[in-house]
């Protein structure tokens, strides 16, 4: 009987990006995708900053590439205006790229890290197995039973591992539809013809027609007729459908146009109320659906396996703390429903009748406020995700962002550079931020000093070093400048989750807290190091802080992947 770590269900975006996750983590990956080959079609047009910046944690912005289109304009509802992403604390607010290139791009990063990706294997079945589960795959050669510690369904919105696990997958019906086409050939003169704020986009009481430039030559074409009934299955319309619409809601003429792939969705949503049942997880559009208004979905999928795939990984090995993998439900089912919660209220703007029409109105005035604005592009891109970590502090349960960085050696590097490996990461910036430097290195004669005497986040996070890097830093000059509005400078340690989110913090003139970094760490990388409890214990040592000495005045101080067997 052929085994593996883990099976993945599913080669969109999400399980290959799972994938790449549990391979840099040492777990044999395999996945299966009922399709011979990519369809070369992209429902997502782009990106958000959260996507991004994940994808920078891995490095992978390099792989990318120029096929990323900087872009930073965003919308809700394709309200007048839109959304200004430039406020934003991120270089990368967003950007165009295809679904189709985004797979491309992951099937490579995810195959050369050792994944296995099987194209033309779909899953017909699951059952249980000894110490895990058993997928049932109908393959080119016939059909083969695969054993794994877990299956994880990535296999979109109709998901048949979602369905053989029998989840619940509760939410309301589609009520309306739209119709979309990548037209190649369309007249300049009729793309000029509708509105840009920024968008072009027009809504009247017939409908709504939106378009999306894809290239120089291609356009995708949202139409939505108001008097239209969704239509059961789900099959593509044809084309003189979407033509005849364009023409009747907005007075487009779509006859001259190519057409190169049609489709439909509709505004149903719904939820899994569970994310793991026994040993089969859900991830991406298999766990979640929703109105695709806002370019929301790719995100969230991507979000799922970055958060799901370092805590199975620790399951899978045997390293992870109590509870650790029920934290992927606790921490996404609200993050996804708020989201979800995003979509249906654009549902509604995008709907007609002369009380959308006041509503769109009066929100077009609200977001042109800049703090509103900024507000709502934080939660369009994903950089206002915060995880509850059962901790106050404004960074605990956020992404870390991403600043340049200067390591006791010298070296110049990035804390999204640190998280390439997709370990956890103790950042000790206990170091002086206003301290001399050195002329000869640029660094502090003392960097790396303790954050009291007796209690070094450094030392503490060596118990853990197996699973944990810890790393002595300084912010640069370049970071520096913008001191009094980072909440990053302000601190002396950060403990840093595979996935990016701060686990805990302390703050620079705090009493030490080396008891808070310990159950941190025991929480979400499990115990230290067996080799290491004397300087975990160490920690115990330290006084109470009314007995801490002052400073005198000036001082400082992958393996290789075999493919289980085919039969």
């Amino acid at each position: 009987m052929a085994r593996t770590d883990v099976v993945i269900v599913g080669a969109g975006p999400t399980g290959l990006m799972l994938a790449g996750e549990l391979r840099l983590a040492g777990v044999e990956v395999v996945v299966l995708e009922a399709l011979e080959r990519p369809t070369g079609q992209s429902r997502a047009p782009g990106v958000y900053a959260a996507t991004l910046a994940a994808w920078h944690q891995r490095g992978l912005l390099e792989l990318f590439g120029d096929r990323l289109r900087p872009a930073a304009a965003g919308h809700f509802a394709l309200l007048a205006g839109g959304l200004d992403l430039r406020p934003l604390d991120t270089d990368r607010p967003a950007a165009l790229i295809g679904q189709a290139e985004v797979e491309q791009v992951l099937a490579e990063w995810a195959a050369g890290l050792g994944a296995w990706i099987r194209r033309g294997h779909r899953v017909v079945g699951i059952t249980r197995a000894p110490g895990g589960v058993r997928a049932l795959v109908a393959g080119p050669a016939g059909t083969y039973q695969l054993d794994a510690d877990y299956l994880v369904g990535c296999d979109g919105g109709r998901s048949t591992v979602r369905r053989a696990a029998d989840f619940a997958f509760p939410g309301t019906p589609a009520t309306t539809e739209v119709l979309l086409a990548d037209v190649r050939g369309v007249p300049a003169s009729q793309l000029l013809t509708l509105p840009r704020a920024p968008f072009p986009f027009v809504r009247n009481e017939r409908g709504w027609v939106g378009l999306t430039l894809l290239d120089a030559d291609t356009t995708r074409v949202f139409v939505c007729d108001f008097a239209r009934v969704p239509a059961p299955g789900g099959a593509a319309p044809a084309f003189e459908e979407i033509r005849d619409g364009a023409a009747r809601v907005a007075g487009l003429d779509l006859s001259g146009g190519v057409p190169i792939w049609v489709s439909r969705f509709g505004n149903a949503t719904r939820q899994a109320t569970e994310s793991v049942r026994g040993r089969v997880v859900l991830a991406g559009d298999a766990a979640h659906v929703h109105p695709p208004f806002g370019g929301q979905g790719l995100g969230l999928g991507i979000a799922d396996a970055v958060n799901l795939g370092w805590k199975l990984a620790a399951t899978v090995r045997g390293r992870a703390p109590a509870g650790l993998l029920d934290t992927y439900h606790a921490e996404r089912y609200p993050a996804v429903a708020a989201v979800l919660r995003l979509t249906q209220a654009q549902d509604v703007l995008m709907s007609g009748g002369p009380a959308v029409d006041a509503l769109r109105e009066v929100l077009t005035r609200v977001f042109a406020e800049p703090d509103a604005n900024r507000l709502m592009a934080a939660e369009v891109t994903g950089l206002g995700l915060r995880y509850d970590l059962g901790d106050d502090h404004p960074l605990v349960g956020r992404r870390l962002p991403d600043r340049a960085l200067r390591t006791a050696d010298g070296a110049l590097t990035s804390t999204s550079r640190l998280l390439h490996p997709a370990r956890g990461v103790l950042l000790d910036l206990s170091a002086d931020p206003d301290s001399h430097l050195d002329a000869a290195t640029g660094l502090d004669p003392d960097f790396g000093a303790d954050l009291a005497v007796g209690f070094s986040p450094s030392r503490l996070g060596a118990g853990w070093a197996g699973r944990v890097d810890t790393v002595v830093a300084r912010l640069t000059e370049a970071a520096d400048g913008a001191r009094s509005g980072d909440e990053l400078a302000r601190l002396a340690a950060v403990l840093v989750r595979p996935d990016g989110q701060v686990a805990w913090v302390a703050r620079r003139g705090d009493p030490p807290d080396g008891a808070g970094l310990r159950t941190a760490l025991t929480r979400w990388f499990g115990a230290a190091d067996a080799d290491a409890v004397d300087a975990v214990d160490a920690v115990d040592a330290v006084p109470p802080p009314a007995a801490i000495i002052p400073e005198p005045e000036g001082a400082r101080t992958a393996p290789a992947t075999l493919d289980p067997a085919v039969p």
